[in-house]
């Protein structure tokens, strides 16, 4: 008698159609992926790549158990810009790639103590708010960018916010990348767009990687930003798991697959590119179409590593209008400070407790404001300091707080 009913049905038995559905994931995270550097200006080819090589280390580590896509992280893009103006970009990949050791220090502890110890020092009252300043503490640079040309910026965002509500199936799992073609096309009738890079540009090309140096002042600055992106690596785990229907927090477990994504990030680092990140977006379209066959995840990787040796396509990227970029991001930054609030709301947080108000307003004035702490060479500011500073307070604040009234 016949095995395949012990086979498991989201697997592609054909290799062609894992092929085909590999290259559309792709399609699903490249919006968001190449987003990222284009924000912190370096070359898209370097995120794709280190996002292709990244997922295939994740993959290697979790013993390709796991469904998911890593990409680049939208999270640390407000302090990477803030870091590269103190430290210059070569000195925050070195707080990128200790950010990675720090993935793998919390997955250490999460292997010896289990996940109470991280739910206790990070709870929902510190995160959420943390999530919020990742997003608002770059409205600025969205609207300066929007403003270069708001008729593009608007019909950006315009079409970003009608797929994201109106959208159907796959359509609404790539926003991004739809609302950047139509801008982008829109720039080109426009006559906005300048095409003699790309007629320049080899078809084959290696990224241009960047070298990291080694600052403590750029690694203290970046590493407290973990916070954030480690809670939703958990977050992500838990979703991806109900998805296909598996415990991947138990096997190949958390702390494998936190792990995973730390190497990959630190990976990244070393290369010039951003942090990586499990994307939620991927997570949607495995959910949608069903298929949750690792080794299709696998394909999207290898095609985002070929599509990074291809010097056309960074050539293109690169002239993609400012105006393009800002009207994405409008929608964008708000969209992960609304996440913040969703994280709240989600954990019911009582804001009639002292404590919960106190916890939250001091990380988003903190966070917003811009404060820092400088010795010497030594500086932490921005979310960094907001997130540390969450962190001590739920820690020494008393938990018997009483209402206010």
């Amino acid at each position: 008698m016949s095995n395949n009913k012990n086979l498991d049905p989201h697997n592609l038995a054909n290799p062609a159609k894992r092929i085909v559905v590999g290259i559309q994931f792709l399609f699903v995270a490249f919006g968001a992926t190449v987003l990222v550097p284009l924000l912190i200006d370096i070359d898209p080819a370097i995120a794709l790549f280190t996002a292709g090589v990244g997922t295939l280390i994740f993959h290697f580590i979790t013993n390709g158990k796991v469904p998911v896509f890593l990409g680049s992280s939208f999270a640390f893009i407000a302090p990477i810009i803030a870091a590269t103006k103190l430290y210059g970009y070569a000195g925050t990949l070195g707080g990128i790639i200790a950010v990675g050791l720090v993935y793998g220090i919390v997955s250490a502890v999460i292997k010896l103590w289990g996940l109470s110890v991280i739910e206790k020092i990070f709870p929902k009252v510190v995160v959420g708010p943390v999530i919020m300043i990742i997003g608002l503490s770059l409205a600025s640079v969205g609207v300066d960018m929007a403003k270069t040309n708001w008729l593009i910026a608007l019909v950006v965002l315009a079409t970003a916010i009608a797929i994201v509500t109106f959208g159907k199936g796959l359509l609404k799992l790539i926003p991004i990348f739809i609302a950047i073609i139509v801008g982008y096309v829109f720039s080109i009738f426009a006559d906005l767009v300048d095409f003699s890079s790309v007629n320049d540009a080899a078809w084959f090309a290696l990224p241009k990687f960047i070298t990291p140096q080694f600052n403590w002042a750029a690694i203290l600055y970046m590493i407290p930003v973990a916070v954030a992106p480690i809670i939703e690596h958990i977050g992500d785990m838990y979703a991806i798991g109900g998805v296909a229907e598996k415990e991947f927090v138990k096997d190949p477990g958390l702390h494998k697959t936190l792990l995973g994504d730390g190497i990959a990030t630190a990976f990244a680092g070393f290369l010039g590119g951003p942090p990586n990140t499990t994307y939620s977006e991927v997570t949607g379209a495995v959910a949608l179409t069903k298929i949750t066959d690792p080794r299709v995840l696998r394909i999207a990787a290898v095609t985002a590593i070929v599509f990074s040796l291809i010097g056309k396509i960074s050539a293109v990227l690169k002239t993609i209008p400012q105006a393009v970029l800002g009207g994405i991001m409008l929608l964008l930054f708000g969209m992960i400070a609304s996440i913040g609030i969703k994280t709240l709301v989600d954990a019911k947080t009582d804001f009639s407790i002292t404590r919960n108000q106190v916890i939250v307003s001091i990380i988003l004035t903190i966070g917003i404001g811009g404060a820092q702490i400088s010795y010497g060479n030594f500086s932490l500011a921005g979310i960094g300091l907001a997130s540390i500073v969450g962190v001590i307070l739920n820690l020494i604040l008393p938990k018997d707080s009483k209402n206010v009234k």
